[in-house]
This record gives structure tokens, sequence and C-alpha cells, in this order.
């Protein structure tokens, strides 16, 4: 079983810089993808903020492009968010997220999430 615990939320303010942490512990295939969400207050539905995938390749949600960075430490099988010039509408619970295809004859999307950290960017 995969079990992920972000930590590094907090209140910051407007303008100013937060990184966040998820730990991954368990066994998860080594091409998996590590990916951030976010729940604002209200919302009933996650955001995607950014995915790092095994191969390098990077994607950011069009709300956080040039503001945050997602970057992993595979060997400790960890992942950043280091996130800059927050703004209020950044504040959010936000999730880590492990996802992966089976290698089966029907491939099915499997996925693992944290619990959550708030970030509450306010004056």
């Amino acid at each position: 079983q995969v079990q992920l615990a972000e930590s590094g939320g907090g209140l910051v303010q407007p303008g100013g810089s937060l990184r966040l942490s998820c730990a991954a512990s368990g066994t998860f295939p080594s091409d998996s993808a590590m990916a951030w969400y976010r729940q604002a207050p209200g919302q009933s539905r996650r955001e995607w903020v950014a995915t790092i995938r095994s191969d390098g390749i990077i994607q950011y949600g069009t709300a956080v492009k040039g503001r945050f960075t997602i970057f992993k430490d595979n060997a400790n099988k960890e992942v950043y968010l280091q996130m800059r010039n927050l703004v209020p509408e950044d504040t959010a619970v936000y999730y880590c997220n492990v996802n992966f295809w089976t290698r089966t004859v029907n491939p099915r999307n499997i996925e693992f999430w944290g619990k959550g950290t708030l970030v509450t960017v306010s004056s």
C-alpha cells in the first residue's frame, strides 16, 4: 500500500513563497507519475496543479505556470512543489498524488492520494 504524506503548508503573505513536500512510502512502479492537486475552500472539485513524469516531462496548470515548480527526489521518493509569487487565489488544500497504469491486457489507472496540507495566502 502506498502512503503519501504532505507537509510545508501554512500562512503566507501575498507575494511570498512556500515549498511543499510529499514523502511517499510503499512500493509503486518506477514509471509512476507524481502530481500536485489543490482544492480551494468551498469548492468540490480538485484542481490539477502540476505533474512530473518518470521520463522527466513536467506539466503545469495554467493558473500556476511560471510561478510554481515541481521537482522530485527519486532516491527518497519525495516530490516537492516550490511556490512563488503567491496570491490569495492560491489558498487551498494541496494534495500529493501518485499514479500509474497497470501492466495488464486492459490497463487501469491506479492512483494514491495524501491527506493534504493547507496553504493560506493572506495579509
